[in-house]
């Protein structure tokens, strides 16, 4: 595995591992290295240093490196906390693409999501994409009458 540090073109740092330097390549060639704060696949490596082991000293006798510290994301607000603390950078910089792509070609229905659900599955109104509020309630009412909800985190808007 080799590790690189890498910086998108809007200036973000992040790192990424690879199988070897050819994988890395091939996967930035791709178009599959992408920068986890604004989805940039304008990256490039930053000059590292080196790892060398002090003379007469090995690298395995020495202690592994101590992990990198995780880039910290905005704190949470109205249940964005996972069990384990709370939603790493990346993870966050995807749900937000995610919720722009729902608000972009989804109709909004507000607090009427689950009635809309049900019209459209009767045939009263447009099968479309929609997305709203429903209570943990309605949601499972929905997928007892074979209604396909999907429940999403939704977090901040990334321009906001």
């Amino acid at each position: 595995m080799i590790h690189y540090d890498l910086q998108c073109g809007a200036g973000h740092d992040f790192d990424g591992w690879f199988k070897d330097s050819g994988a890395y390549e091939k996967q930035a060639a791709a178009g599959f290295v992408e920068c986890p704060v604004c989805g940039s696949h304008d990256v490039s490596k930053r000059l590292m240093a080196p790892a060398i082991p002090k003379k007469g000293r090995s690298r395995a006798k020495e202690a592994p490196p101590a992990p990198p510290p995780q880039a910290a994301a905005p704190p949470p607000t109205g249940g964005q906390q996972a069990a384990a603390g709370p939603v790493p950078a990346q993870v966050l910089a995807l749900l937000q693409r995610m919720r722009a792509e729902v608000e972009k070609h989804c109709d909004y229905v507000g607090e009427d999501f689950a009635e809309e659900a049900r019209r459209m599955q009767r045939g009263e109104s447009d099968r479309r994409g929609i997305y709203g509020e429903a209570s943990e309630d309605d949601a499972a009412a929905l997928q007892d009458e074979g209604i396909e909800v999907a429940r999403l985190p939704w977090v901040p808007r990334a321009d906001g």
